[in-house]
């Protein structure tokens, strides 16, 4: 029975994955961004987002951060052996980055700009395409060094996503990872069910019922469904790890497509918070991308983006599809999320119209930059954008 739960949720994993933007097996639970985006601005369901920002107003911790505006990529020829990302390499191409960015004497003061040693510091992974797309355990392990030597003590850094059985299938383990917590806000147990003994989900007690993103749309779920939505309705509660647990975010995503869009930072953040967000794919792609990001628990806590490029995919994303894998050999890197995605979404859409994936830049791939833009996050006209490379051998 264990096994045939293991098996169901690895399939809907796939699923889930596969239905993001531009899908081409689609879930009940996920509709494609075209599909989403065709519909008429004035068809768009009302969000509390009006509403956060007059009750929450921003402080000097807010998104775009330290650095507005400013992006700094550093490659690296020799990231990857063996297909593989490799550890030093990855640790070089952080430690450059950061001196770039900052500007700082040495990397522990780097690091000391932005976090204190005695924080709680939250590495927000990605690991929803599984082991051949998830963030690298090099550029993980690389952060998680860097932290270290600039005096983080292992017990305040926690590894984190929405589910916790995928880090652990990705190889996030107490094992792996001795002295670091490894947390998710959905959960099993050792016979892979969702519900304690007291009848209530695991996922349940993991979030926060005084942070949510309301929006009017809603999904039912059936029984199978719902402990990975948490719950229904037209709420999407955050997590206890982002409002309670965590002191300061470092987001590090995947440089990945998603359609004629990405899946980097913003996303990363907005969809690995929240519960309920199968809802939120058919009208609100792109809004819920920007506003989620809006809220204090993400907007004031998110102190630096670092995205895992060594490898990538530039179609098919955001699950794993080895038919559009590639080497960016690439870190980008940024406390302003909006300027590090925007500098993606041109490194992909490079990428996919030389690979013949489409023709051109699709009006459709920039709204939610355009909308975090809007909603002072961060810069997301390439013009305004100081963009510094840094090659590496």
């Amino acid at each position: 029975m264990k096994d045939n739960k293991k098996t169901g949720r690895r399939n809907f994993f796939r699923l889930a994955a596969a239905g993001g933007l531009g899908a081409t097996i689609m879930s009940p639970l996920l509709v494609s961004q075209s599909q989403a985006q065709e519909k008429p601005e004035d068809e768009k369901p009302a969000t509390n987002i009006d509403e956060i920002k007059k009750k929450y107003p921003r402080n000097k911790n807010s998104m775009p951060g330290k650095y507005p505006g400013r992006v700094v990529r550093a490659n690296h020829a020799n990231c990857i052996i063996d297909n593989e990302p490799v550890e030093p390499a990855a640790y070089d191409m952080i430690k450059e980055g950061m001196l770039t960015l900052t500007r700082a004497a040495s990397l522990s003061e780097a690091w000391l700009q932005l976090v204190s040693p005695d924080e709680t510091i939250g590495l927000k992974l990605n690991p929803v395409a599984g082991k051949p797309l998830s963030t690298s355990h090099a550029v993980t392990k690389s952060i998680i060094r860097q932290l270290e030597e600039a005096g983080v003590p292992k017990e305040n850094i926690v590894i984190w996503d929405r589910r916790e059985m995928q880090l652990h299938e990705v190889g996030y383990t107490s094992e792996n990872y001795p002295g670091i917590k490894i947390r998710g806000t959905e959960q099993q147990d050792e016979d892979g069910g969702f519900y304690g003994k007291d009848g209530v989900l695991y996922g349940e007690k993991m979030i926060d019922k005084d942070w949510f993103y309301w929006a009017d749309c809603e999904e039912e779920y059936d029984a199978y469904t719902l402990p990975y939505m948490v719950n229904s309705g037209k709420e999407s509660y955050f997590s206890k790890i982002c409002t309670r647990e965590v002191d300061k975010i470092i987001n590090v995503p995947i440089l990945k497509n998603a359609g004629s869009s990405v899946t980097l930072c913003l996303k990363n953040l907005a969809y690995g918070a929240v519960t309920n967000t199968a809802r939120l794919h058919k009208k609100l792609w792109a809004e819920t991308t920007a506003e989620v990001c809006a809220f204090p628990p993400l907007r004031d806590k998110v102190v630096l983006n670092i995205v895992d490029g060594i490898k990538g995919c530039f179609d098919g994303g955001p699950g794993a599809n080895p038919q559009f894998f590639c080497d960016y050999s690439t870190i980008l890197i940024g406390t302003d999320p909006v300027a590090v995605d925007r500098v993606g979404y041109e490194i992909v859409l490079k990428k996919r119209i030389a690979e013949g994936v489409q023709e051109e830049e699709s009006p459709k791939g920039k709204i939610f930059l355009n909308l975090a833009q809007d909603l002072e996050l961060g810069v997301a006209d390439m013009d305004k954008i100081k963009l510094e490379k840094i090659d590496l051998v």
